[in-house]
Order: structure tokens, then C-alpha cells, then sequence
């Protein structure tokens, strides 16, 4: 016999639960945006103002800091947990979609960084014309773009939202790299103009490190890796008084935001309405730890056997 139940209470209040969570979301995102932009037009008219190809490049980065809270805040509006009959089972996916675009902006960022250290080797860059009032107007940048890491980051762990905390790690990689182009100029001011190509290279690595996390953190999603171990969803579920054994256990999603469960299960019941109520008792009991859930039982008659928990 096939059982779908119906969704747990605990999740009846999940859309507006998660509709304001997405809210928040989209908030801060609109924010950081905007300082972004103001960041942004600091350094271009900075890289005008200098001549400085470091700083231009700076800039240019910059505009992928943009980008992907555009980005961020297009997958907020589309990432709805509701279902529809295109969708049914919610539209998660596509914030972990924008995180993974905002990986691919930080890999530009460190092609951009090592083409940088590059072009300095060869010696096809341009002298820098170094000043206080530039100085002091890129340590406001840098000010910035550190308020902007951090608060994207706590907001992040809050909100549990993947793209803040993504674009968090790209933010950082801006940090790094305003630090060396201050370490840069500071060097050209001091006589020192390989000290910005030395300062590069391990930029580069971090802002690799930063993509290669983001990356890491949001493929087991998209491709539906295992949310819960099948033999702690085993003997949880075991331990639920008329439940003989469960098989054939698989989960995906992410703990916290949803997960999805699928299993067979073997009952102590002679109708089915006592195996109703047992299949109940076993949603609310998944629920009340991992919520929100959705939960799909098979119920299999009590002479039924099999010795595997999940699957080879």
C-alpha cells in the first residue's frame, strides 16, 4: 500500500516562515548592493584619477561584487518554498543556483588577480602617481568592503541563506584585494613596485580558496546528496512504538531549510487505519527533529523482510 501523507504541522507554517526569512534576504541584499555600487564608482574614478591599472582592475572587480548581488537578489525572488504543478517540490534550488554563480564570479576574480601579477612581470604596466587623498579614500573602501563581508556573513548564519554567505566569500576575496592594491601603491610610494606582484599571487589563492568553499558547499544540493544518514532515520524511526523496521531509506535537501524522505516500512498493524496512525506518529516524530520535512512511507505488511537500510 502507497501513503503520501499529508505534510506535518510544522510545516503548514513554513511559506511564512520562509517567505519572510526571504524577505530579510532580499533586504540585505539590496543593501550591500548599494554600497557596492558606492565602492565601485570610489575606485573607478580613483583608477581615472591615478592612472593606475591595479586600481582600474579593482574596479573592474568590483562590478562582479554587483553583479552578484543582482544576481542574489533574482534567485531571492525565485527561490519560493511553495510547490506549484511546474515545481512540486518548491523552488530551492535556484538560491543554490545563484551561489553557484557567485563561485564563478570569484574564478573570474582570480584569473583577473594572476593576468594582473602577469602583465606586472612583463613590465607593460603603467607608473602609479601615489597621494594621501587616495590613500585615505581607499581605506574608506576598504572599510566598506569589510562591514559589507562581515554583516553579509552574520545576516547569512541567521538567515541561513547560502547566497549571503556566498556572497560573503566574494566580498572577502574584495578585501584581499583592496588590501593589496593599497599594499601596492604604498610600495610604488615607497620604491617598491614588485611589492604588489608579490602581494598578488597569494590573493589569487584565496579568492581560489573562497570559490573552491562556496562550490563545496552547494553541489551536494543541486545534486541531491544524502541530507540524513539512513541508519539514524532507522533508528529513530524504529524506536516509534508499532513500527517493526523501515528499508530502502533515502533523504535529499538541506537540514534546516527542507528535506525530503523517502521510505519503506514495516508495521505492527492488522488494518489500515492502526497503520495510519502509526505512519502519523513516525512523520511527527522526523519532524519535531528535522523539520521542515516532507516524509514519503511505503508500508510494507508485517511479514515482510529486508536487510537493506538504504541503498548499495
Amino acid at each position: 500500500m502507497a501513503h503520501l501523507p499529508p505534510e506535518p504541522a510544522t510545516d503548514s507554517h513554513l511559506p511564512a516562515i520562509e517567505t519572510l526569512r526571504r524577505r530579510g534576504v532580499l533586504r540585505i541584499l539590496i543593501l550591500t548592493l548599494l554600497l557596492n555600487v558606492f565602492v565601485l564608482i570610489i575606485k573607478a574614478l580613483l583608477g581615472w584619477w591615478t592612472g593606475s591599472l591595479s586600481l582600474m582592475a579593482d574596479a573592474l572587480h568590483s562590478v562582479t561584487d554587483s553583479a552578484s548581488n543582482i544576481l542574489g537578489i533574482t534567485t531571492n525572488r525565485l527561490a519560493d518554498p511553495r510547490p506549484d504543478r511546474e515545481h512540486p517540490y518548491g523552488h530551492h534550488k535556484f538560491e543554490a543556483i545563484g551561489a553557484l554563480g557567485i563561485a564563478a564570479f570569484l574564478g573570474m576574480a582570480c584569473f583577473e588577480i594572476l593576468t594582473s601579477a602577469l602583465d606586472r612581470l612583463l613590465g607593460s604596466g603603467k607608473p602609479v602617481q601615489m597621494s594621501t587623498p587616495v590613500l585615505w579614500l581607499m581605506l574608506l573602501v576598504l572599510g566598506t568592503n569589510i562591514f559589507v563581508a562581515f554583516y553579509e556573513r552574520q545576516q547569512g548564519r541567521r538567515l541561513n541563506s547560502n547566497i549571503l554567505l556566498a556572497d560573503a566569500h566574494h566580498t572577502m576575496g574584495d578585501v584581499w584585494i583592496t588590501i593589496v592594491v593599497i599594499a601596492g601603491l604604498l610600495g610604488v610610494q615607497a620604491g617598491l613596485p614588485w611589492l604588489d606582484l608579490v602581494l598578488a599571487l597569494p590573493v589569487a589563492l584565496l579568492v581560489f580558496r573562497s570559490g573552491w568553499a562556496v562550490l563545496k558547499e552547494n553541489l551536494p544540493w543541486l545534486v541531491d546528496e544524502m541530507a540524513i544518514a539512513p541508519e539514524e532515520i532507522h533508528r529513530v524511526v524504529t524506536a516509534v512504538p508499532g513500527v517493526i523496521d523501515c528499508h530502502d531509506i533515502a533523504s535529499r535537501g538541506l537540514l534546516g531549510r527542507q528535506v525530503f524522505v523517502e521510505m519503506h516500512l514495516i508495521v505492527e498493524a492488522e488494518d489500515v487505519t492502526a497503520a495510519h496512525d502509526i505512519t502519523e506518529t513516525v512523520e511527527a516524530t522526523l519532524a519535531e527533529r528535522y523539520a521542515p520535512i516532507r516524509i514519503t512511507i511505503h508500508v510494507e505488511p508485517r511479514s515482510y523482510r529486508s536487510d537493506h537500510i538504504s541503498y548499495p
